[in-house]
């Protein structure tokens, strides 16, 4: 590893509506810490890592402080209040950041069971290319439509990937390709699809499934089946 510095971005303004909460999902608690807290702490051994900003609600801007000032002694850290769309709370994060930061990881803030050797892996690949994500091999058969849902072909699954996160991006590149979705009133999926956008080439590295996203009901008691079980096994 070069001595590269990273920071971590994480948009956590969301809400728990599809769990069918009222508290926003990465304030959820699970075996007595919140999504958030889980996720944050697959960070703190990454290698390079300098500053940690999270973006979200302005009723959780203190709370959220008091957890990054915590899990990230003597790391510089950031609350910024997020906006309507998640690429809006990633360009308030990306532009709080000290400007001689040289990559940007941004990670999902209901992905707590993201490695750190993936996270590492992810870093180098972007450190050689400019742009990497975590992604996983399809594993369903994937139909395209048309506005009927009728079916118009179905491509090669070989070729077919679900983008995961972390995804990790030369400061400087993820800032032009903020500053060009602005300008042309793009909205992307996620921050890869800004840099394919903006014309760049983006690497990916290969994840496991593990690394899901806490969205339904189901993924969430599978997570607090998951991180009770890793409790239980500490324990022994």
């Amino acid at each position: 590893m070069s001595n590269s510095s990273l920071a971590l971005i994480i948009p956590a303004a969301g809400s728990g509506a599809r769990l069918g909460s009222e508290v926003p999902k990465p304030y959820l608690e699970i075996a007595g810490k919140t999504i958030l807290e889980h996720t944050l702490s697959r960070f703190t051994t990454i290698s390079g890592l300098r500053e940690v900003v999270v973006s979200t609600s302005p009723q959780y801007v203190d709370s959220t402080g008091y957890i990054l000032k915590t899990l990230f002694e003597g790391l510089k850290t950031t609350v910024v209040v997020g906006g309507v769309e998640r690429q809006h709370s990633i360009r308030n994060a990306l532009n709080s950041l000290s400007e001689d930061v040289q990559f940007v990881a941004v990670h999902d803030a209901v992905r707590p069971f993201i490695d750190p050797d993936s996270i590492q892996k992810c870093f180098e690949a972007a450190i050689k290319a400019g742009g990497a994500i975590i992604a996983v091999s399809a594993k369903d058969t994937i139909k395209i439509s048309d506005g009927s849902k009728q079916i118009v072909r179905t491509p090669n699954r070989k070729n077919l990937w679900q983008a995961q996160t972390p995804q990790i991006f030369k400061t400087d590149l993820l800032r032009q390709a903020y500053r060009k979705a602005e300008q042309d009133n793009f909205l992307g999926t996620d921050d890869a699809s800004l840099l394919e956008y903006l014309g760049e080439k983006v690497l990916l590295v290969e994840g496991n499934r593990e690394n899901f996203k806490i969205t339904y009901p189901l993924d969430l008691k599978f997570a607090e089946w998951l991180l009770t079980s890793d409790m239980k096994q500490d324990i022994k």
